[in-house]
């Protein structure tokens, strides 16, 4: 009786399997939220036995630090681009905002605050990230100063106040109120070009731009 040979299992390299924990656990924060992510969870998205996730994250907490960080090491790429204008990137950014794009990072965002409350580690994670995300948009908004697009503000600042709107915008996320009004939905553009020097409708294309009812 002829024999068939099994298919052969390849064992991936630790820093391979890593960054697939990492992104399946990145995929479940954004898509159920931080709470949902255990080593079963994870797991189980990736059809392996949960030994293996705690093989690499003993701690489920420190699963949970490190997924937020990457789903907002991501995100970040995806709002803040490197190429274009000042204003383009800027635009590109309150874009995201406006659209609704940004709601599943408006949730995370959200949930993470919500839970560092009670873990410290996450506490520190969000600081981190919220500095990362105000750097690169202290370096956009310091390009436009430059080239002139923008006022002369601080921009420091500046992006302080634009974050603060963002973070104040999001914390409706969740609601089922009806935000759809233009002091509502264009609220985080509004304060940008109220920041930044700029005519209403100028950023994101006029996108959700508010004028009174």
């Amino acid at each position: 009786m002829e024999s068939r040979a099994g298919t052969p299992r390849v064992r991936k390299r630790p820093e391979e399997r890593r960054e697939e924990i990492l992104s399946a656990a990145a995929e479940i924060a954004i898509d159920e939220g931080l709470e949902r992510i255990t080593l079963r969870a994870v797991a189980t998205r990736l059809g392996v036995r949960p030994g293996l996730i705690s093989h690499y994250f003993p701690a489920a907490e420190d699963l949970v630090d490190e997924a937020f960080a990457r789903a907002a090491e991501i995100e970040r790429e995806r709002f803040f681009p490197t190429e274009g204008t000042p204003l383009a990137r800027l635009s590109h950014f309150i874009t995201h905002i406006q659209t609704g794009t940004s709601t599943p990072l408006a949730r995370l965002w959200l949930n993470a605050r919500h839970l560092s409350r009670f873990t410290p580690t996450l506490e520190a994670t969000l600081r981190e990230q919220d500095a990362l995300d105000r750097a690169r948009l202290r370096e956009i908004i310091a390009a436009g100063i430059a080239t002139g697009d923008f006022a002369d503000v601080d921009p420091e600042a500046a992006s302080i106040r634009i974050l603060i709107a963002v973070d104040g915008s999001g914390s409706y996320v969740n609601s089922t109120a009806d935000l759809s009004t233009p002091a509502q939905a264009s609220f985080v553009a509004d304060v940008t070009e109220w920041t930044l020097g700029l005519a209403p409708g100028t950023v994101a294309g006029g996108v959700g731009s508010s004028r009174p009812l």
